[in-house]
């Protein structure tokens, strides 16, 4: 079939990651429906325990919605600090077994394993290991999936959540896959199922039997892709550092905001959210944008490209309230604010902050945004805010 046989794919993926992370620090909510999220009305589930799952509460579900559906459940607010201090435990283990480690969230990743196993052993065994080291250091269960390719091990950690360990042997590619439902496949979302069931697909062994010339008139490109992944077939590299095209933040408001002056609080307090992020990851960026999403949910971008990169929130904010000058802020109720940085450089001269052309004054800013930080990182990020924001 074309597989690279002596590859060997781990994907491992963290069971419910933040609802669990709660009822770690919380044993009086254990087994109980804990559904994480932000905003009381219009934010998002970001994750859901095992148990709110049953009510058909899951991520990206409307919180309005979550609470319809389990009006008993535990509705606790993000933590990303906590979060990020358990991930990072965990990627440490996965380091310990190949520095081929390809994060894709901060609960999930590939692994490489190819050339581990005259130090660790089989894939199998290395998912193992892996998976009580995660158990014994956080108190917490991740699922594997281990397979010749980075498509049919993602597949393969999801069939057996939680605590799931899947294994595809070389070769067993396209029997295991056949069985499937057909949304099981990457990329095949509700519009190109409801056209696949005119063909009779129902199962991704189903659509291994149409013609590939029906499958590429119908849908082109997307149609000699899904043909190959059906029958397992994924040459993609696991890699270890992935580009990040932008960071940003944004947040989707309860009642929508009219007043001027609370729309720039808003604003400070994404700043503040994005420069923290920039900094703790090593980069600034170049091109600063604002979006803004009305109460009728049109929705405006408006961006700056910057002569040198910042991750100053002082400097982003700056910039920010420049852009929102361009748009209907103040004049037509927002339910949604986002800021976001691009052209991200992660070079040492990057950090050359222009916010003040006294280098002294430049110095102690970025001495102030380390010591920020710090405090950020030990006690959360409402531990310290800008004064403008203790109003809020």
């Amino acid at each position: 079939m074309g597989l690279n046989q002596s590859r060997v794919i781990l994907h491992l993926d963290m069971d419910a990651f933040y609802a669990s992370v709660e009822e770690l620090d919380n044993p009086a909510i254990r087994g109980k429906p804990v559904i994480v999220g932000g905003g009381e009305n219009r934010g998002v589930v970001s994750a859901a325990s095992y148990k709110a799952r049953e009510f058909g509460v899951h991520s990206a579900l409307p919180m309005a919605t979550a609470r319809r559906l389990c009006p008993d459940g535990i509705f606790l607010p993000v933590r990303m600090a906590r979060y990020q201090e358990i991930s990072s435990l965990v990627f440490e283990i996965f380091h310990n077994f190949t520095p081929l480690v390809e994060p894709l969230s901060l609960d999930e990743a590939f692994l490489d394993v190819s050339d581990s196993s005259s130090l660790f052993g089989s894939g199998e065994e290395m998912a193992c290991e892996i998976k009580q080291l995660v158990k014994k250091t956080t108190g917490l269960t991740i699922s594997a999936g281990v397979a010749s390719n980075k498509l049919v091990a993602k597949i393969a950690s999801d069939l057996e959540k939680p605590d799931g360990l899947t294994i595809v042997a070389p070769g067993e590619e396209g029997s295991f896959l056949a069985p499937l439902p057909i949304k099981r496949l990457w990329g095949v979302g509700k519009t190109t199922q409801k056209k696949l069931k005119l063909f009779g697909v129902q199962t991704i062994g189903d659509l291994v039997r149409l013609p590939a010339t029906i499958l590429e008139s119908e849908f082109g490109k997307l149609g000699g892709w899904m043909l190959q992944s059906a029958q397992g077939i994924d040459h993609r590299p696991v890699e270890p550092k992935r580009l990040i095209k932008s960071m940003g933040n944004e947040e989707t408001y309860g009642t929508d905001l009219r007043d001027l002056t609370h729309i720039h609080q808003e604003l400070l307090a994404l700043a503040n959210k994005v420069g923290s992020r920039l900094r703790r990851h090593g980069f600034s960026g170049r091109t600063v944008s604002l979006k803004v999403k009305y109460h009728d949910f049109v929705t405006k971008t408006r961006s700056k490209t910057l002569n040198k990169p910042t991750n100053d929130h002082l400097e982003i904010f700056k910039w920010i309230s420049e852009l929102l000058k361009k748009t209907e802020a103040g004049k037509k109720p927002i339910r949604l604010l986002g800021v976001s940085l691009a052209n991200l450089d992660s070079s040492p001269g990057a950090f050359q902050l222009d916010l003040f052309h006294d280098k002294q004054k430049q110095i102690k800013r970025d001495t102030v945004n380390k010591a920020v930080d710090s405090i950020h990182d030990r006690f959360g990020h409402k531990a310290i805010l800008p004064g403008t924001l203790l109003k809020k």
